[in-house]
Order: C-alpha cells, then structure tokens, then sequence
C-alpha cells in the first residue's frame, strides 16, 4: 500500500495532523526547556503524569483530562519547592516524579474491573489520536503562538539569565509559572505519540539537532518544528512498512537524524561552538 492509499484511512490522517500540531507545540516549549536546562524537570512532569492517568482510571474520569490537571499541579510544586521552601531542585523533581508513578500504579491496580491497558499511554500509539486529542493539539499550538508573539523578548531574557531579566523589571516570576504550566499541558497532549517512557526525547532532540545550524533562539523553533514533523512522518511511515510501534520508532529516527546531522557537522569542520544556552 502507498502513501496516497494511506491517506484514504481516517486513523492515518488524524495521525499527520497530530503529528503536525505537537511537533508545533513541542518545538515551542522543547526550545525553552533545553535552553533554559529544564530537561530533568520536564522528565519528572512526563513519569508524573502517571499518578494522573491512575486517578482518571480509579474514578472512571477522562485520563488525560485527570493526567493534565495532576500534572500541572506537580509542575507549580516542583516550582514552589524550589523556589519558595528551599529544597533542592533536583530532590523536588524527585518526590513528585516518585510521588506520580506511586499513585499511578497503585490505583491502575485498584481499579474495578479489567485492568486498563496502559501500554498506550507508557509508550504511545500516534494510530490512536481522535480528532478531540488533534483539535487540543491546535488549541495549544495557537495559544502557545501568540503567547510567544506577546512575550518573546521576556521569555528569551528568562531563558538565560532570570536575575538579569529581574533587573530590567520584566515579569519573570509570571513567565516561569506560565511557562511551567504550557510544559505540563504539551506533555500531556503528546502522550498518545511517544508516550511517557519516550516522550522526553520529543521535547529534546529536535532542539538539538536544530541548533547544530543555528543559535538564534526563534530559528531553533522553526527548524525544531519542521525536524519533529519529519521525523513523526518518516517514522510512522516506516513504522507502517516494517510493523513495529510507531511511537518507539518515531524517536528512534529522530535520534538518527540528530547523528546524522553531527556527523556532517564534524566532517564539514563547521560544528558550532556556542551551546544552546548561549544564545542570543
């Protein structure tokens, strides 16, 4: 079968088009978690949104709807934590990482009834994404546009160096829980791609690779968004041909991608020198 016939299928375009949306939203929000070193914390949202999904499924609510509110609320308490009580970073992303998979597992197995299949969520299936999980995806990558055109230049500021933006009097205090907020609720929405074990890499390695090419912070989001979407299309396609899961493959390619695109970098002795945080 090939890919005209592909596009007869409903389930194989809703999978394009939520490709579409989350690479837009992940490529937005993944620019400022690598930028501003959040990778540690988005991993403990992501494993977090476990303790969600077992809530959802214990009191028979929407368990991404149960996933996206527990998550939002451990990405303000990993903020609060840190921030205002003192403690560690790195040891309050630990207790609501821990504190998420604990409660997820626990009530997944007090559920009534046949056990849920959480394969879905814990490694992903882009096959399954409905048109509501593509119209979230839309709504997201909207608001995260236009909040991004209003607050550019204080979101950069806050990127780099939060006590500089502090002295120019910029809201930073509001970017940083605003901020924490839209990592929470892409996560969530892009579980059905990767999923949980996998989604890390979504919100990462096209980041990466992008800024082998460039260091200027809104290129990196354009160019991170159309490496996210190719590799989505070209790892279900090959997912498709092969019969593997499409989730596990899609991160694989886009891995391939960023070692490709080191390899020509080194050979051509072009290899930038300023990391992502360096940029202007």
């Amino acid at each position: 079968m090939n890919i005209i016939e592909l596009l007869d299928y409903a389930f194989f375009r809703n999978a394009l088009l939520g490709s579409f949306f989350a690479s837009i939203a992940c490529g937005i929000i993944g620019t400022y978690v690598v930028t501003k070193r959040l990778v540690f914390i988005s991993g403990g949202i992501t494993h977090a949104s476990l303790g969600g999904l077992g809530i959802g499924f214990y009191f028979s609510l929407s368990p991404i709807l149960s996933a996206m509110v527990f998550s939002i609320f451990s990405a303000f308490g990993i903020q609060w934590l840190s921030q205002k009580q003192g403690v560690r970073e790195d040891s309050a992303i630990a207790v609501f990482w821990s504190l998420g998979m604990a409660i997820g597992i626990v009530l997944t197995f007090l559920t009534p009834g046949y056990a849920p299949n959480l394969s879905e969520y814990l490694f992903g299936n882009i096959l399954t994404i409905t048109r509501s999980d593509i119209t979230a995806l839309l709504v997201l990558s909207l608001i995260l546009l236009l909040f991004f055109i209003l607050f550019y230049h204080a979101i950069v500021s806050v990127s780099f160096d939060t006590e500089f933006a502090q002295t120019r009097r910029l809201p930073t205090q509001f970017i940083e829980y605003a901020m924490m907020l839209f990592i929470a609720v892409t996560i969530v929405l892009s579980i059905r791609l990767v999923g949980i074990v996998l989604l890390m890499s979504l919100i990462t390695v096209p980041q990466m690779t992008a800024n082998l090419f460039t260091v200027n912070y809104s290129k990196i989001i354009s160019l991170s968004i159309l490496l996210s979407f190719t590799g989505c299309v070209t790892g279900l396609l090959l997912s498709y041909y092969l019969n593997v899961p499409s989730g596990a493959f899609i991160i694989f390619v886009l891995i391939m991608m960023f070692f490709i695109a080191k390899a020509i970098k080194v050979v051509t002795g072009k290899t930038l020198k300023t990391a992502p945080q360096e940029i202007p």
